[in-house]
C-alpha cells in the first residue's frame, strides 16, 4: 500500500467516525431520545440533570465535529497536493470503517467500561441492546466498510 493510500486511509475512516458520531448524537440522543451522554449515571428526571446531560452532549458533539474537520482538513490537504482520489466504492467502505470504529470504541468504553449510558436508556435500561448495537453498528459495519474498502 502507498503512503497516499494510507493517507486517504485515515483521513476517510477519521471523516467516518466523526460523521458517525453526529449520526449517533442526532438520531438516539436528539430524534429519539433513547440516551444522553450521562443518562445511565444521571438520569434526565430534573431540569437540572437534563442540563448536565445536555452539556455532556455538547461535548461529545464538539469532539466528533473536530474529528470530521480534521477529516475534512486532511481531504483538503491531499487534493492540494494533488494525490489520486480513491474509487467511490472503497471511499464510501472506509466511511463505514470509521463510523463502525467509532461506535465498537464508543460502545464497549461508555455502554459497558464506564457505563455512561446505553443504547436504550430511557424509559429504562434495556441491555441487550448494549450487544446488538456492537455487534450490528460496530463489528458490522467494520466488516462491510472493510469488504467494499478491498483493492481488486
Amino acid at each position: 500500500m502507498t503512503a497516499e493510500r494510507r493517507r486517504m486511509r485515515v483521513t476517510t475512516a477519521l471523516l467516518g467516525v466523526g460523521l458517525g458520531g453526529f449520526i449517533d448524537g442526532i438520531a438516539l440522543h436528539q430524534i429519539a431520545q433513547w440516551h444522553n451522554m450521562l443518562s445511565a449515571r444521571i438520569p434526565p428526571e430534573s431540569m437540572e440533570a437534563m442540563r448536565t446531560n445536555m452539556t455532556a452532549d455538547g461535548w461529545f458533539h464538539a469532539v466528533v465535529w473536530l474529528c470530521t474537520m480534521a477529516g475534512v482538513w486532511r481531504l483538503y490537504r491531499a487534493a492540494r497536493a494533488g494525490d489520486h482520489f480513491p474509487p467511490p466504492r472503497w471511499f464510501a467502505g472506509m466511511l463505514l470503517v470509521g463510523w463502525g470504529a467509532f461506535n465498537t470504541v464508543e460502545g464497549v468504553i461508555d455502554h459497558h467500561l464506564l457505563e455512561l449510558h446505553h443504547v436504550r436508556d430511557l424509559p429504562v435500561h434495556m441491555p441487550t441492546w448494549d450487544w446488538v448495537f456492537l455487534a450490528v453498528a460496530g463489528l458490522g459495519l467494520v466488516a462491510i466498510g472493510t469488504v467494499m474498502a478491498r483493492e481488486r
